[in-house]
Order: C-alpha cells, then sequence, then structure tokens
C-alpha cells in the first residue's frame, strides 16, 4: 500500500524575506571587511 501525501503537504517551503536579508546584510558586511582591508593596505605600504 502506498502512502499519500496531500499537494499542500509535499512542496516546498518558500525561501521568504529572513533568507535575503541575510544574504543582504552578509553582502554589505564583505563589502565593508574589504574596504578595512583596502585602506590597512594603503597605510602598510612602502613609500
Amino acid at each position: 500500500m502506498t502512502k499519500t501525501v496531500k499537494n499542500e503537504k509535499a512542496k516546498q517551503g518558500r525561501w521568504g524575506t529572513q533568507v535575503l536579508t541575510i544574504l543582504a546584510v552578509s553582502l554589505v558586511l564583505v563589502f565593508i571587511v574589504w574596504g578595512i582591508a583596502e585602506i590597512y593596505g594603503q597605510l602598510i605600504a612602502p613609500s
């Protein structure tokens, strides 16, 4: 006997705004760290 699953229960969940928020915040943090690394690299570079 096979088990029958309703369509509503078999569908995957949607991504939602929480995942988008996490991705956006992490991208902003990456750019901030990258900028700090660039500034630090300019400061320690030999003249």
